[in-house]
């Protein structure tokens, strides 16, 4: 699991890499901060698309030879990268990257339920996605620190140069996977179609995801015309906000997923709010803080909805999340990078509050649904778990429980 979370670590850190380097990059290569934008953007539509690709086209495929040709090619990406001349090239080096975001963490985002007991799945999922805000932690900041000593090639470089390593992490002590069980493309809109758990799910993520990249995309532009932040020190708070999202992540881990996304969309909601209206580097930093926190459990917490709405077809349900997840970080960076351009940097973290709102709403609707409708269905009341529910048996190569105990696919009758 640690190589599985280190692989997480570098793609994650590769597609948020730009969020530190717009300023640099746009100045570099004659495009506005908007624009730059797009290098989050680009890959996040990429990972949005193949995350359900890759999940069904290598479905006959050993789920280990399908991550190690994935992080190989998010090296061979940002190498390119580094050595662009031009902004079109970068952003087609950045769809590369893409491709290896959505495929690794569609297939890794399903694999805790096989390499741990059941009653270890929570603690080993927090695990694998410990490496998303880890990545925010040592990734973006040291990224954005490297470009400020070297360049913004040489953060690029180093990041390839790290997903070499994982690489050779993954080689070493990943072990043989052969798929479970195969995953078709007509069993992804049967999932997203008959359970209402993973369709809330996919709103839910949709909402949060997109709100927190119009806003996190521009923290460096709001940091610095908003908060009064001296470009030098926006490396050191990046490393803040990435020390609380850990520690938001593993808070988050063992926990009720819908009880927490409430919890985190309305923190956020507030955060942003006046993060973008509060004037001050003393206020600026505080509120980066709580924002690290709070964001910091929302990958965990929307892996964990997904896998308990549909227990009985764990990378179907992950896939979608993942696309999901990942068309929002477009959609979001998009968005704010609009904002931005058009009206004033603080519109960006204002949008992104109002998408939370909705998105506490959303949640909120599905606590009251539960509570309504109490019972062992995947999309009402507690969601279920474990192989009683008609989850695949970790270790049993694809067996699963009786045939009585599973109706629609990925939903418990």
């Amino acid at each position: 699991m640690g190589a599985v979370s280190l692989g997480i670590f570098c793609l994650i850190t590769s597609e948020l890499l730009p969020v530190g380097l717009l300023t640099p990059v746009g100045d570099a290569l004659g495009v506005s901060e908007g624009t730059a934008g797009l290098m989050v953007t680009v890959p996040g539509v990429v990972a949005g698309l193949c995350a359900p690709l890759v999940t069904v086209g290598t479905a006959r495929v050993d789920r280990r030879h399908v991550l190690c040709v994935l992080i190989a090619l998010m090296a061979a990406a940002n190498a390119a990268a580094a050595l662009a001349s031009t902004f079109p090239v970068v952003l087609a080096a950045r769809l590369l990257v893409g491709v290896s975001v959505g495929g690794f963490w569609a297939v890794a985002g399903g694999l805790a339920v096989r390499l741990v007991p059941p009653r270890h799945v929570g603690r080993a999922t927090a695990l694998i996605f410990g490496g998303v805000p880890t990545a925010s932690v040592l990734g973006v900041p040291a990224g954005t620190l490297l470009g400020e000593l070297g360049g913004w090639r040489t953060a690029f470089a180093a990041v390839g140069a790290l997903g070499a390593v994982s690489l050779a992490a993954l080689l070493l002590l990943l072990p043989p996977l052969p798929p479970s069980r195969r995953v078709s493309a007509r069993e992804l809109p049967d999932v997203l179609r008959r359970n209402r758990g993973v369709r809330t799910g996919v709103a839910v993520t949709f909402l949060v995801v997109t709100g927190q990249f119009a806003a996190y995309t521009f923290v460096r532009p709001v940091l610095r015309d908003v908060s009064g932040v001296e470009a030098g020190y926006v490396s050191t708070l990046l490393l803040g906000y990435g020390l609380a999202g850990v520690a938001g992540n593993f808070l988050a881990g063992p926990r009720d997923p819908r009880r927490t996304l409430l919890a985190v969309s309305v923190a956020l909601g507030a955060v942003l709010t006046a993060i973008a209206l509060v004037p001050g580097p003393v206020p600026g930093t505080g509120l980066l803080l709580v924002w690290g926190l709070a964001y910091g459990g929302v990958s965990v917490s929307l892996q964990r909805w997904m896998l308990k709405a549909a227990p009985g077809a764990p990378e179907a349900a992950s896939a979608l999340m993942v696309a999901m997840f990942n068309f929002a970080i477009a959609a979001g960076a998009l968005v704010g990078g609009l904002a931005v351009d058009r009206i004033s940097v603080p519109a960006a973290p204002l949008t992104g509050a109002g998408l939370m709102v909705i998105a506490a709403g959303t949640v909120g609707t599905a606590l009251r649904r539960g509570r309504r409708r109490p019972g062992p269905g995947g999309s009402e009341g507690q969601l279920p778990q474990g192989p009683e529910a008609g989850a695949t048996v970790p270790g049993a190569r694809g067996r699963t429980a009786p045939k009585g105990k599973m109706g629609r696919i990925g939903h418990p009758a």
